[in-house]
């Protein structure tokens, strides 16, 4: 009888505890903003997806850390491995939503797309910095999507943009090299618009995932020996094309990637070899010395307390990218505090401060990252805010910068974005909400 009521009360005690560990939890939860990590740091994908999440969870971690969270509020975070999976970042964002998120930063066009039509229904913030539906851009419709920084219809203008400055595009040929996913295709509308008003010819030229087969591919531009190559890759398939182009002969200088094809990962497989590739620098490239990342050493690194194995990627391409990231779903949630107040705030009061993200110079010096992200000021009828970039050159050893910055050209992109975003709304009987009046010009120009 006393060995049963002994196992009676060793239950109830652990029955207790558990009971207090899970309103404890509920508490924490209850004084915390939850922002879910949906990252991918195994697969084809690992070698640039693994420096993005370290970036975006190290500025989580520092403004815990050195700022004692949002206003007082500390940020929660939880990773959850997609592998770059549609499938499986629709099965992170259906099991984290019951943790009340207010972002999610999905890292992937591919779920981006997927998740766009659950965001308004479950009121969560998607915040696709350089990445995800370029008609996302228009608030009317997709009033929960933040293509914040750029979008690929940007950069596909802004590389037209820099190749034409070496002279008429007429009777030229541009081939596109591009993952055979929704990311890689992106920019086709716009390759194709330019084709017709430049007069190039287009080559599309997909590769199947995760793209480390592509002989087929680079026989062909051995064959057609197009003028320039846009890369719209991922991972591997970087790394591997840069490698096929010198297998063919293909000029490096005459290769251009997107953002996502002009990091660190991207050229160091092939060594020297890559010297004179081109890319994309979404207002930053490989910068290290800056306020933010001296902080990042201070208050995370030198306390053991930082996320990247190595220290030394503390400021490579990929690791600013999700550091910026992570920032600017931060100053979405500033944003919101500042209207609603300076406590835990919901999806819906974040969404209000994502659309009036304001980072004009004296803020963007004041979070340390001065140098690193061009001015950008989000509304309902621009939630990309900025659109800018200018081209990167791998030198062999490091990046550096090749051209001033480019303003991609609204005059052609904004009736596109609207059509697209109309087209969108029919399909999907959504009611555009009224924005006011919209120039042909961005409001972030």
């Amino acid at each position: 009888m006393k060995t049963m009521l002994r196992k009676h009360a060793a239950a109830f005690a652990l029955a207790a505890a558990g009971a207090l560990g899970a309103a404890q939890d509920v508490a924490a939860q209850a004084n915390e903003i939850f922002v879910p990590v949906l990252v991918y740091r195994t697969g084809a994908y690992a070698p640039n997806g693994i420096p993005w999440a370290d970036g975006f969870v190290d500025y989580i971690k520092l403004v815990n850390e050195r700022d004692g969270g949002v206003n007082g509020v500390k940020l929660a975070y939880e990773e959850c491995e997609t592998g770059y999976a549609t499938d499986r970042g629709v099965e992170c964002y259906e099991r984290l939503k019951s943790k009340k998120p207010v972002a999610f930063s999905p890292l992937s066009t591919g779920i981006t797309y997927a998740l766009t039509d659950k965001a308004p229904g479950d009121k969560i913030v998607l915040v696709t910095a350089g990445y995800g539906r370029a008609d996302s851009v228009d608030g009317s419709v997709f009033q929960w999507n933040f293509p914040m920084m750029g979008t690929y219809w940007d950069g596909a203008d802004i590389l037209v943009q820099h190749v034409k400055k070496k002279g008429s595009l007429k009777g030229k040929k541009i081939a596109l090299v591009y993952h055979d996913s929704p990311y890689g295709k992106e920019p086709i509308p716009v390759l194709e618009a330019l084709a017709k008003r430049e007069g190039f010819e287009l080559l599309k030229l997909p590769v199947t995932h995760p793209g480390v087969e592509q002989k087929a591919t680079w026989l062909q531009i051995r064959q057609q020996r197009p003028d320039y190559v846009f890369l719209w890759g991922w991972g591997v398939m970087n790394s591997t094309a840069i490698k096929e182009a010198i297998a063919v002969s293909y000029p490096r200088l005459q290769m251009y990637g997107v953002w996502w094809a002009a990091a660190e990962p991207d050229v160091l497989p092939a060594e020297m070899a890559a010297k004179g590739y081109n890319g994309l620098a979404m207002g930053h490239s490989a910068e290290n010395g800056m306020p933010i990342h001296k902080d990042m050493m201070k208050f995370l690194y030198d306390k053991g307390k930082g996320t990247a194995a190595n220290k030394s990627e503390v400021g490579n391409v990929l690791y600013n990218r999700g550091m910026l990231s992570a920032m600017l779903t931060v100053e979405s949630i500033r944003k919101a505090q500042e209207k609603f107040g300076k406590r835990v705030v919901t999806g819906e009061e974040v969404r209000w401060g994502a659309e009036n993200v304001n980072l004009d110079a004296a803020r963007i010096k004041a979070i340390g990252v001065e140098g690193l992200i061009q001015p950008l000021k989000t509304s309902c009828q621009d939630h990309g805010g900025a659109h800018r970039a200018r081209i990167h050159t791998w030198d062999g050893e490091k990046w550096s910068y090749t051209s001033d910055v480019y303003q991609a050209d609204m005059g052609l992109l904004r009736p596109m974005i609207e059509a697209s975003a109309k087209k969108y709304a029919e399909e999907k009987k959504i009611t555009p909400v009224a924005c006011g009046s919209v120039t042909k010009t961005a409001s972030s120009q």
